[in-house]
């Protein structure tokens, strides 16, 4: 049953000649994905594939059979090539499949495909290449192979040559370059459809020809090895897609009747993107994929000729079809045998190959492009996959991750484009002889011990995955990856975050006494009158300061209730000390706090932030330790002091230390940062509370960390010790018991037995204890995104060695312009979750929450997605899990300040409202995600204060007695000039 239901799809497509596709008609296709939706279009698809879909996995077979001289077999191609020039190793035992069928059937098994793809080795049947070398042995391997497969019902996909030429062919008649080749495999693939056929549904006759013809036989990269000659591709070429075409008629003619299988070829390419816009560019493109992948597809899928891009650039060069010859090519595949990974991409194309753009990993709009360059077809993805680097075991998290990335780019081009898929095969079962690379890298779903005497198989990580993907058949759809329904209570916190406010202590002309008139019949500017002043003996107001006005207007404007910044402690106290203060700036911002106020809209100050190189201590400070002596944290608790004093009466949120977790900061700093946040906690709670009735606490950066498996408890220790010395650091000894967490300081001392390292982390006193625990009203922390880690080492750059995990991300994830910084809304729930599940019921405040994108793009649509699918999971931890969160502070409010995360952009002078902005204030004003239909929810609303009116709100009489004087004295002012200036 399952057979005939990918009959049904593959339709009469073997029984009718192919139509002919319109010229390039692939060249739309990145015209056509420019156009989506970004980034919704890259988002993850959860979805099933199609009921039959064919799940396959394969193997080349001199990549694993091994036994290159046994039971008869004659030597290929591969067996010499490995054997000269600077070549290290061979496959000459590969993964001894040959001896281990056994081992592969039940790694087949374990995985629970339908379909294993594998290659016959054409000397281990015919031993020197033709039917007279007969060799019954080899016949009988690949008959017991077939057998187990029926058995355990798993259909074979066979390939009747996978590069592996016998030797005697090249030796003697020159290889692929003669002609009489294209007989003699006719000859070879008679043998086999005659002796494995009635078990056998599915024949690839040869893979990759690329491959064969322009690195075997024109770079010499792979075997057999010939370079020199610029025209022997495009003969060798030519071979192979006559020889080609021979099986497939004889199939047709002979066979496929009686045995009712399909025939094609196996096509690989790579995927290119244009360098440009223009559309020279996306033509380049069509040229690289036709000099690859159409140099054979073209002729059979289309017209029997070759592409026009390589006819136009080749000329004579390029052997040419006769009439006859076309019709005989045309339509000779009954699928699109379609190859994708690493034996081609970033890997053998050349640059002459990417006509100058730029190479690129996607599936999905090769298979759209196939669609429709090849009259949509129906196609068989016969290779997919990544690969690690030899070194690795069994934790292949990239090979894993890049796997599930191809996987669901297919089925995105099943489900939004329309493309026929009928399989897809992950490469490979096994890990084995990896050509040109040898045993540098491992594709394999299994891992294969070379150096045991029986070359063991363990199942991968990958392979886990793929059997859990089968046994889905895709990526359904769960409960928690729906988008939640619902609304915040109604004193939750909408705030926007920056890192500083433009300070600009000089004032406006509203307290300067000059008078000023506009030259209209000029440069339309304002002009001061000579001698002619206001005698005003007005105070200075808050509202005199320009900047604040503009600054606070902009944040009125995002309906947001509360706005956080930081002061700059180095500006406050240049010198250290407090009976030093900058009175002027803190003047400044109590202006900013007690504007804000005005418009409703409190203000969340942070005492110090961290900065990363740049120092923010005072001077002296710095000079005299920074954070590691006594004075400078003693003197941040007498700058705080100062702070609440002159600031408490409008600050009701006060952040002592923003992010001070940062890991190059070191165990020791850390320890005093504790320390000066538990000291300025304390001046708060014993002098200031009761009278402002504000609130303190810390910011912790918590991005979180997931296990890049789990498919058991030891998967999970990694991510978990990462959480526990990143953010438990901190967190514990506020939050907690008052001392670091035990896994932290047992993991430390086992890196640092000898103290050679930096890893030595300080023990607190019973004093510091009891002074650091407890010190918190709410647990306040910043996100931005999600990474991965295991405890294996695959790349140097992102492996930590204090930690020994390896970072990773899911490719699968959207990914930002910021280095290392994909969009993971889930992430944030998790991360909600923890807190909850470590400091059980402590109210949480997200203080800061964006992502970085150009500039230049006010149309923001990645934040958009961001902000809405973020805000949406921290519903979800509030309604779903019952966390107590009490705010969420959208980071950040302009690019002035905070460069690419602003949700005001700007163009010189002028401020500009991005679509993010528009979109944050809207869920503001619906408190979250209310259910379309249902009735609004009722909040008790504060009385708001007219923003046009700061003089007259405190002391209206006398602001209005004001207010009406001046006008006077203005006008009375311009009527003295005029009537002077006419008298002139």
């Amino acid at each position: 049953m399952k057979i005939a239901g990918i009959y049904i799809a593959l339709g009469i497509c073997s029984l009718v000649k192919w139509t002919v596709a319109e010229p390039g008609a692939g060249l739309h296709t990145w015209d056509r994905f420019s156009k989506l939706p970004y980034p919704d279009d890259k988002a993850f698809l959860y979805d099933t594939f199609p009921d039959n879909f064919m799940w396959t996995v394969g193997t080349a077979a001199y990549q694993v059979e091994g036994a290159w001289q046994k039971d008869g077999k004659g030597k290929s191609v591969w067996d010499t090539f490995t054997r000269g020039g600077n070549r290290v190793f061979t496959g000459d035992v590969g993964s001894d499949s040959y001896h281990n069928i056994p081992g592969d059937l039940r790694a087949l098994q374990q995985l629970g495909v339908g379909y294993y793809r594998f290659s016959l080795s054409w000397s281990r049947i015919f031993s020197n290449g033709t039917k007279s070398s007969y060799n019954e042995k080899g016949v009988e391997y690949y008959k017991t192979l077939i057998r187990g497969l029926k058995k355990i019902k798993v259909q074979p996909v066979v390939t009747l040559y996978h590069w592996d030429l016998p030797d005697n062919l090249q030796s003697v008649y020159g290889g692929w370059n003669n002609s009489i080749l294209v007989e003699m495999f006719k000859e070879y693939a008679d043998f086999c459809f005659r002796t494995f056929g009635s078990d056998v549904k599915f024949w690839i006759t040869m893979d990759n020809p690329f491959v064969v013809a322009w690195h075997g036989y024109g770079t010499g990269v792979v075997a057999p090895g010939i370079k020199n000659d610029p025209d022997l591709p495009f003969r060798v070429g030519h071979n192979l897609i006559k020889a080609h075409a021979a099986v497939w008629h004889l199939y047709d003619e002979r066979y496929r009747f009686r045995q009712n299988g399909r025939v094609s070829i196996a096509l690989a390419s790579h995927w290119i993107k244009p360098s440009r816009t223009r559309d020279e560019s996306r033509q380049a493109c069509q040229c690289s994929l036709d000099f690859v992948l159409g140099w054979f597809a073209r002729p059979l899928f289309v017209d029997g000729d070759y592409p026009p891009c390589m006819k136009r650039d080749l000329t004579h060069r390029l052997p040419s079809f006769t009439e006859s010859e076309r019709d005989y090519v045309k339509g000779t595949a009954d699928f699109f045998a379609l190859s994708h990974g690493p034996a081609l991409s970033f890997q053998l194309i050349n640059d002459s190959l990417r006509f100058g753009q730029t190479e690129d990993l996607d599936l999905r709009m090769l298979l759209y492009w196939v669609r429709a360059e090849y009259n949509s077809p129906p196609v068989f993805v016969v290779e997919s996959g990544w690969f690690v680097n030899g070194n690795t075991r069994t934790k292949d998290a990239k090979h894993m991750y890049y796997l599930k990335r191809f996987i669901m780019e297919t089925l995105k081009a099943i489900r939004f484009d329309q493309v026929n898929v009928i399989g897809y095969t992950a490469w490979s079962l096994l890990d084995g002889f990896e050509w040109f690379r040898e045993y540098g890298i491992r594709r394999g779903l299994y891992y294969v011990d070379f150096k045991s005497d029986h070359l063991t198989r363990e199942p991968k990580t990958s392979a886990m995955f793929y059997s859990k993907l089968i046994e889905k058949n895709g990526f359904p759809q769960l409960p928690e990856n729906r988008p939640a329904v619902g609304v915040f209570p109604c004193q939750f916190v909408w705030g926007v975050a920056a890192n500083s406010i433009q300070v600009d202590t000089i004032p406006t002309q509203f307290v300067d006494p000059s008078v000023y008139v506009w030259n209209v019949s000029d440069d339309g500017k304002l002009k001061r009158v000579e001698g002619a002043r206001i005698p005003t003996q007005r105070k200075r107001h808050c509202a005199d300061y320009a900047t604040i006005q503009q600054q606070v207007s902009e944040i009125q404007h995002m309906h947001v209730s509360y706005y956080h910044f930081s002061l700059n402690w180095s500006s406050v106290m240049p010198t250290g000390s407090v009976q030093e203060a900058n009175d002027t700036l803190l003047n400044y911002y109590r202006c900013f706090a007690s504007e804000l106020q005005r418009v409703n809209v409190s203000p969340a100050v942070t005492l110090w932030h961290h900065t990363g190189k740049l120092s923010s201590l005072p001077a002296p400070l710095e000079s005299n330790g920074g954070w590691q002596s006594e004075d400078t944290v003693l003197a941040f608790a007498e700058y705080a002091r100062l702070c609440f004093q002159r600031l408490g009466e409008h600050v009701k949120l006060w952040i002592t230390l923003n992010e001070p977790n940062e890991e190059g900061l070191g165990y020791v700093v850390g320890h005093q940062l504790l320390r000066a946040h538990a000291l300025a906690w304390r001046v708060y709670d014993a002098e200031f509370r009761q009278a402002q009735g504000g609130k303190a606490s810390l910011v912790l950066h918590m991005d979180w960390v997931e296990p890049a498996f789990s498919f058991n408890r030891e998967d999970v220790a990694p991510a978990n010790r990462v959480l526990d010395l990143r953010v438990g650091w901190f967190a514990e000894p506020v939050f907690g018991s008052g001392d670091y967490p035990p896994m932290m300081r047992s993991w430390l001392q086992q890196r640092n037995p000898i103290d050679l390292f930096n890893y030595h982390l300080p023990v607190f006193s019973e004093e510091d204890r009891r002074l650091v625990k407890g010190t918190y009203d709410f647990f306040a922390l910043s996100h931005f995104t999600t990474s991965m880690v295991y405890d294996e080492v695959e790349d140097k750059y992102l492996y930590k060695d204090n930690l020994e995990v390896q970072l990773i991300s899911d490719v699968t994830w959207i990914m930002s312009p910021r280095r290392n910084s994909p969009v993971v809304p889930w992430g944030l729930r998790k991360a909600l979750n923890w807190v909850d599940s470590h400091f059980k019921g402590v109210p949480i405040y997200i203080m800061a929450n964006g992502v970085q994108e150009d500039t230049a793009r006010f149309k923001d649509s990645l934040r958009v997605y961001y902000l809405y699918n973020y805000i949406n999971e921290a519903l979800k931890a509030y309604t779903l899990d019952g966390v107590n969160l009490q705010g969420y502070f959208a980071y950040a409010f302009n690019d002035r300040r905070d460069p690419g995360f602003g949700l005001y952009g700007h163009v010189e002078e002028e401020v500009i409202m991005k679509s993010s902005l528009i979109h944050y204030r809207t869920i503001i004003e619906r408190n979250g995600f209310p259910s379309p239909g249902s009735a609004p929810q009722h909040c008790p609303s504060l009385p708001r204060r007219s923003p046009l009116c700061p003089v007259l709100s405190k002391r209206r009489v006398v602001g209005f007695i004001s207010l009406v004087g001046s006008a006077f004295l203005v006008t009375v002012g311009l009527i003295v000039y005029y009537s002077t200036k006419r008298h002139k």
